[in-house]
This record gives structure tokens, C-alpha cells and sequence, in this order.
């Protein structure tokens, strides 16, 4: 495990090598994430979803491969319990940039990534900046994929950085799910607000704030995105962080 601190506060746990069944899709993540007030504004290993891990970098399809967790949306059948988990594996660190592998089942790797993440001030609480790289193979192309691209309906297009905050009685977004807002301010009740920035190219929010509370940067909203061989998809995620009372 890793700690961000803000000052000498302690703002976040980076969990690098979770041990987990790989039906939950292991993968480095952070939780708990903390205001700068103490309060917990991340969750994990969740009663209605288990496989929403804190905050991460997890996608549904890539290649085929379920690197999200849970069952997989199959076009025609639904959600189906397949054995086509993957794992997010952590290599080792190079100064503060992580260096990691995606494997399918088998421990293929199906991707590479650089990650790099920091914590700072911010006005009125303080800021995430998560950096990641995703690196194709030189001989393959990678696709990448949702449920959405898969057939399913009601804009099940998530996948990429996803945030999967703790049960509130009330959240509000103040842009639409699947908008392409430049920003994004979630209100959890009376107690925080976690604004996000970092959509690129046609990437959309995923917002959910009924069934649970989450957001995610989704990378294949509406239609599969493809990473040539040997071509890096880069993204920079900012989230501030703020108590509201």
C-alpha cells in the first residue's frame, strides 16, 4: 500500500496488489479516499456491486476480456457469468510513475500502462491527478468495449477511470449521464463534493446516483475505441475534493 498526503494529512490509501478472486477483476485502486475533514468519500468491495473497487481504471471488454468484474454482458443472452476475468497486475515503480500489466486468465498480457497519481492543495479542499497510458502490443491492436457496445440499452456505456463513492440518501450531478460536460460536480448530501475533470476525445460521464453513487471518465460511452498496435491511449483525470461543512 501507498499513502497520498495533502500537508500532513493523510488523503488517500493506494491498495497496489489487492488479493482478490478474479471474478472481482483485481486491480491497484484507491480506498479509502478522505477529505481534507476525514470523511470517507470512496468505497469498496461493495454489498450491491463487490467488484467497484474505491477509485480505479476498469473496463469491460478489452479484447474480449472482462477487466471490470462480475458477469459480462453477452449480445443476446444478458448478463452471463463467464470465465473471462482479467487482472491489473502492478510491475514496479519508476520514481513515481507505476508500471503495470494487463493479463487476461491465462496471464497473457493484454495491455501495458504507466500510471501516475498525486495529490495537492486545492481551493477549498484538495486535488487528484490520476495520469494513466494504456499500451498496445507492437503485433496487436487492442478494442476497447462496454456493455453498451455490446448491445446493452439505457446507457451501460462505462468503463475507464471509475469512482464509486459510499451509499448516501441523496447525490446530485450537475451534468447529464453520458453528457460531455468539461466538468463535473457531484454533490453527496450535505458532506462533500467531488468535481471531475478529464473527458478527451469522445469520451462521456457515467453518472449513477440512485442504485448506488458513482462516476466514471467513460472511454467507450457509445461505440468500442480501438488502440492500434503499439499506440498508447493517454488520459489525465483531476478530482477535487471538498467538504461542504
Amino acid at each position: 500500500m501507498k499513502s497520498l498526503q495533502v500537508g500532513d494529512v493523510e488523503v488517500a490509501t493506494y491498495v497496489v496488489d489487492p488479493p482478490l478472486d478474479i471474478r472481482l477483476a483485481p486491480r491497484p485502486y484507491l480506498h479509502p479516499v478522505r477529505t481534507l475533514g476525514g470523511t470517507v468519500v470512496t468505497d469498496e468491495l461493495c454489498f450491491d456491486h463487490p467488484w467497484h473497487l474505491g477509485a480505479s481504471v476498469t473496463l469491460a471488454d478489452v479484447n474480449g476480456r472482462n477487466f471490470w468484474g462480475g458477469r459480462t454482458f453477452v449480445r443476446d443472452r444478458g448478463y452471463t457469468w463467464l470465465e473471462d476475468h482479467g487482472t491489473v497486475r502492478h510491475d514496479r515503480w519508476d520514481g513515481d510513475t507505476e508500471l503495470l500489466r494487463w493479463c487476461d486468465g491465462d496471464e497473457r498480457t493484454v495491455l501495458t500502462e504507466r500510471r501516475r497519481i498525486a495529490a495537492s492543495p486545492a481551493p477549498g479542499g484538495w486535488e487528484l491527478s490520476f495520469r494513466y497510458a494504456l499500451t498496445a502490443p507492437d503485433d496487436q491492436p487492442v478494442t476497447l468495449g462496454s456493455p453498451a457496445t455490446n448491445g446493452r440499452t439505457g446507457g451501460a456505456g462505462y468503463g475507464g477511470f471509475f469512482w464509486r463513492c459510499p451509499s448516501a440518501d441523496t447525490a446530485v450531478a450537475d451534468a447529464e449521464h453520458g453528457s460531455a460536460a468539461p466538468a463535473l460536480t457531484l454533490t453527496v448530501g450535505d458532506n462533500y463534493a467531488l468535481t471531475f475533470r478529464g473527458l478527451a476525445a469522445d469520451d462521456r460521464w457515467f453518472v449513477r446516483t440512485g442504485d448506488y453513487v458513482g462516476v466514471c471518465a467513460a472511454l467507450a460511452y457509445e461505440k468500442p475505441l480501438l488502440i492500434p498496435a503499439g499506440d498508447t491511449l493517454t488520459r489525465h483525470l483531476r478530482v477535487l475534493v471538498r467538504d461542504l461543512r
